[in-house]
């Protein structure tokens, strides 16, 4: 199934992986967002969980190739998303719904989608203190979704 404009219903409920884990491995929730979701929130992620990221990638290159080493700074990653997703969609439910569908209805290209950020941009901001920082950007020059017209600069 694909997710389409004619097909919300992918998007606006949990999705749960129906296979199980195998029993060795102890259980943590999953995130139930698809990729739209997941698409508008990286930008506050990304920093909200950076520390448990950081973890997660350490062990994964010190322990090699064996994923399985590793899968218990991997729930902290996912256990530290899943709360930062219920803060959006309670503190920002409206502005993160209408960021998420506009990438979903825009293949995902978030210069189409500049609208709908700047609204989610703020009330995260304000009611969350995180703010949207682009890896790598260069710090002398305006981020790009700060600027009022980007395909003039």
């Amino acid at each position: 199934m694909s997710n389409t404009p004619n097909d919300p219903f992918l998007s606006e409920k949990d999705h749960i992986e129906p296979a199980p884990m195998p029993s060795d491995v102890p259980p943590v929730d999953e995130l139930g967002a698809t990729s739209a979701p997941l698409a508008s929130a990286a930008y506050y992620l990304g920093p909200a969980c950076q520390e448990y990221t950081e973890d997660y990638m350490l062990c994964r290159s010190q322990t090699g190739a064996d994923p399985a080493k590793c899968l218990k700074e991997g729930r902290r990653v996912t256990r530290c998303a899943a709360s930062v997703l219920s803060q959006l969609k309670e503190n920002c439910g409206k502005q993160f719904e209408a960021h998420w569908k506009c990438l979903s209805n825009r293949n995902y290209q978030y210069e189409k989608c500049r609208t709908e950020e700047r609204p989610l941009n703020s009330c995260v901001f304000d009611k969350m203190k995180i703010e949207k920082i682009i890896p790598q950007a260069n710090p002398n020059e305006e981020p790009v979704h700060l600027k009022k017209n980007p395909i003039f600069s």
